[in-house]
């Protein structure tokens, strides 16, 4: 058995990635203009984060599964950045919220670290 803080992690990252494949547009206007293919990493990035989340709570597959989501979330601070900077014209809520949302991508970070 796996400590619950690491299903619970699992579970949000499979949510997540069913969330990319179930709204891509959402996650399409985020992505930074100089990334190509916008399309294809969110779907790729979606279904990623869904073989990571089932991976976390398997004995076997628990620290690459970890050390990938450390790796992959450190990667969406990009991500996190970008919107900060140019926020998609759909979202207009108040700024501090962005960087709220930034602030837990490095708490999403530190939360991967625990399984390695």
């Amino acid at each position: 058995m796996f400590p619950w803080h690491q299903y619970l992690l699992a579970f949000i990252l499979v949510l997540a990635g069913f969330f990319h494949i179930q709204k891509p547009k959402i996650f399409h206007s985020i992505i930074p203009n100089y990334l190509p293919v916008p399309k294809t990493l969110v779907l790729i990035s979606g279904i990623v984060e869904m073989i990571l989340g089932f991976m976390l709570v398997t004995t076997q597959g628990q620290i690459v599964a970890a050390r990938l989501i450390t790796i992959m979330m450190t990667i969406y601070l990009l991500v996190h950045w970008y919107m900060l900077k140019t926020p998609p014209k759909w979202y207009h809520w108040p700024k501090w919220l962005l960087w709220l949302r930034l602030s837990l991508q490095f708490g999403l970070i530190y939360w991967s670290l625990q399984y390695f």
